[in-house]
């Protein structure tokens, strides 16, 4: 599955102060992911059309933007292009991040992002499939007519739902991180915190039958392409993307919303609370609790379960 777009920016601002945040330990993903940020911001100082990638430009206006310019930016990204607060707050810090830079290397005199303000947080809860709808979609075959693949597709989607990994997770998976007798795998989380995962014997299943028929290679990545090369965060999401067009759900869906589903229904089938959180890689309990907000099932045992008027009734 080829790149639709290059992810490498060109500006030479930019490339270097990518070099500097990946230097200082950042994944390339989230330095990827910044860096677009700040070319989506030259492509608007360049007044370039919205629809028109930013990619593989150089944007020479972004050494003299000013602040004003900044306000205007966020302003058209939460009304005209209607991107959500979560979406622009994460440009803004990548904004800051680079006039930062630029000023701590002496390429500015000032810090233009310096006083930007974030929008507010919003207070959403997690998208989460039903169990039902995890069924079907862990059901469809991915269409290929190449058997390994149609195989290797099966054991990623169900170890997204059995184990809640991230993509990334996922795609930096190495077979000496599997152990299938244990029915555990090795992941290398956010921070680079490594952490021990489970996953249910129905995985383990499809895992070792897509190692059954796994093409030979010198890659030592769980899962690769055709080309017999790691798969990218990117393969993974084309993955899920097409078993979930051939689904047939109506409910839309992504890699994380299966991530956010097995929490739930961990949660709703009586797995307290710090287990998930472990399992999850989450520094804190308190970003788990969200999923007691999402799980009704949940609620309503506690509240069956501590409310003393039903118990004093069958006495």
């Amino acid at each position: 599955m080829p790149r639709k777009r290059s992810v490498f920016p060109s500006d030479p601002l930019i490339v270097e102060w990518a070099g500097a945040m990946h230097g200082r330990g950042r994944s390339a993903l989230s330095v990827a992911a910044y860096a677009g940020d700040v070319e989506l911001f030259g492509a608007f100082l360049a007044k370039a059309p919205a629809s028109e990638s930013p990619h593989g430009k150089e944007w020479p206006q972004l050494a003299t933007a000013r602040k004003s310019d900044l306000i205007r930016f966020i302003q058209e990204l939460l009304g005209k292009r209607g991107y959500s607060s979560a979406a622009v707050r994460r440009k803004i810090a990548a904004l800051r991040s680079f006039y930062r830079f630029l000023r701590r290397e002496n390429k500015r005199e000032d810090d233009p992002a310096a006083e930007l303000e974030s929008p507010k947080r919003d207070k959403l809860l997690p998208k989460v499939l039903k169990e039902r709808e995890v069924t079907q979609l862990l059901r469809t075959t991915s269409g290929w007519q190449t058997e390994w693949l149609k195989v290797r597709d099966r054991a990623i989607l169900e170890l997204l739902y059995a184990s809640g990994m991230r993509r990334a997770e996922i795609a930096a998976l190495d077979l000496s991180d599997v152990d299938l007798k244990t029915r555990t795998m090795r992941v290398m989380g956010k921070g680079r915190k490594q952490r021990l995962v489970i996953i249910n014997r129905t995985t383990a299943a499809a895992i070792r039958d897509y190692l059954n028929v796994r093409p030979r290679t010198a890659d030592d990545a769980l899962f690769v392409g055709h080309t017999c090369h790691r798969l990218s965060t990117r393969h993974i999401w084309e993955i899920f993307r097409r078993i979930h067009a051939l689904s047939g759900l109506d409910a839309k869906a992504s890699p994380h919303v299966l991530r956010h589903s097995f929490a739930t229904h961990l949660l709703e089938h009586g797995v307290d609370l710090i287990t998930i959180q472990e399992l999850l890689g989450h520094a804190s309990v308190a970003t788990t609790q969200i999923y007691t907000n999402v799980s009704f099932e949940h609620k309503r045992r506690a509240y069956d379960e501590g409310h003393p008027r039903d118990r004093q009734r069958e006495r």
